[in-house]
This record gives C-alpha cells, structure tokens and sequence, in this order.
C-alpha cells in the first residue's frame, strides 16, 4: 500500500502544519496538491515542482469538487488526501454568538466532511485510498474557552474514526493525526470572541496567557509532517496518532483519569 502513494491533496497547505506537511511529502517523492482559499504556498514550496497550489475553500463543495476533478484529470489518480484545513476561536460559551460557533464547525468538521466524501469515489474505484485528517489531542482533552474548537475537533475525531470502520475492506484507510501545542501562525490567527466586562474576565485574562505561551513554545509543525508521512508510508496506518511522548502520556491519562479530576485538574491550570 504504501508504494501507491503517489498523490496526495493536502488542505490548509498554504502555511504552519499544512506547508511543513507539503515539504515532508515531496521529500519523499510524493505530488502534493496544496489547497487553500488564496491558492498559495510558502516561499519555501514556491519552487518545489512536487508541490503543487490550488485554490480551494474545504466550505464550498463546488471547489472541492473542482480539486478532485483536476488532479484526476492531471495525474489519473488520487492516492491520499490529508484534511489539514482549519480555523481557531476562543471565548466563553456564554458569550460566542452561534454564528462563530457555526463558522468553527463549517471549516473544521464539514470541511473535512466535504473534502472525504468527494474523495471516496475516487479511492473506491481504484480500490485503494488514504485519508488522514489533522485533528488534535484538544478533540480528547477540552480546555476552557476553546470549548468549541475541543467540540470541533471531537467531532472530527468521531468521523475519522467512525468512517474506518464503515470502510473495513474497500482497501481504504482513515487516521487521525492528534497534535498537541505547535508553533504556527495560527495562534494569531484564531478569533477572540470573548467580551470585557464579563465574570470571565480574569479567567479569561490568565488563560488566554496560558495557551499562548503554550502554542508559541510548542514543538515544530515538522514533527506533525513527519507523523503523516510516517503513516502514508506504512503498510496499514494506525487508527490514532498523537505525535510525541509528553502528549501520548497525556492522551493515556486521559483515557484512565476519572472525569472529574480530570476536569478539576485542567481547570486548576488553565482558569
């Protein structure tokens, strides 16, 4: 299986996880169509001829399925596809308007939905398919105010997960990639939905710090374009992976530790 992959989509590919990801791929031989709403890469892809960028929004079916139909028209084939596309807001519940709330899920859940499901002809025709989306250890460990990213990325988590069993057979395979902080632009990107003048205030105040220093600090995105590859490369790919050891420990103790402590704990440090 593994030596099938030759093309791969990539969503989010302009930048942080996505463009790393880009890279790691070509690397190793492997075309990438690097989708994103302006259809750019990085300075460090622009020249990359296995690098190819496409202008495609993961909310809009009608560009997906534009995608998918040029690179079969271009190559005949898709391989893989690794839905990376992502947006961030943060803010208490209370407070977050349904429409942020709805603009959270579009991207992050649909938008892979969408992505998968314009793929799957394809990979059941060849009788072969990967699809990898880019979840995070935050879909199995809700932190305060990003509850709706946690419930975004759960989601995503659940059809990942939910799709491999249905697929059991068809020669495709799906896989979760859980990263844990990573140093990207998105950490300025994400939206603050949060108000002043509020009883979260303070709370807001010492977590909003936290997380920030968290994500800026965090492990480069090469780590996580190292784990797709990794996957992309194995004979058959694991179901769940959380890239390095401090986060697995921490993807475990959240499968043993009783809800309320858990969420006692995370509550002491991120509130």
């Amino acid at each position: 299986m593994a030596s099938r992959v030759k093309i791969a989509l990539l969503t989010g590919g302009s930048s942080g996880i996505g463009a790393e990801t880009a890279r790691m791929l070509s690397r190793s031989g492997i075309k990438v169509y690097a989708g994103s709403r302006r259809g750019t890469v990085s300075p460090e892809c622009a020249s990359d001829p296995l690098i190819v960028p496409v202008v495609m929004d993961v909310n809009d079916q009608a560009s997906v399925d534009s995608v998918v139909a040029r690179i079969l028209e271009a190559e005949g084939r898709l391989d893989a596809v690794v839905c990376n596309a992502g947006n961030g807001i943060y803010g208490p519940v209370e407070y977050t308007s349904e429409e942020d709330a709805r603009a959270q899920f579009e991207t992050c859940y649909f938008g892979a939905l969408k992505t998968i499901q314009a793929c799957l002809p394809v990979f059941r025709k060849q009788g072969h398919g990967r699809i990898i989306t880019v979840t995070s250890v935050m879909a199995v460990l809700e932190l305060p105010f990003q509850t709706f990213y946690s419930s975004a990325k759960a989601a995503m988590l659940s059809l990942t997960e939910g799709l491999r069993m249905e697929l059991k057979g068809s020669g495709i395979e799906c896989c979760s990639i859980l990263p844990g902080d990573v140093a990207t632009g998105f950490t300025s990107a994400r939206k603050n939905t949060a108000p002043q003048g509020t009883p979260y205030d303070k709370a807001v105040a010492r977590n909003l710090s936290k997380i920030e220093k968290d994500e800026l600090g965090g492990m480069k995105p090469e780590v996580i374009g190292k784990a797709i590859l990794k996957q992309l490369r194995k004979k058959h790919m694991s179901v769940r992976v959380i890239p390095r050891l401090d986060y697995k420990l921490v993807g475990l103790l959240v499968r043993i530790i009783p809800a309320g402590w858990r969420l006692s704990l995370i509550n002491a440090l991120y509130s």
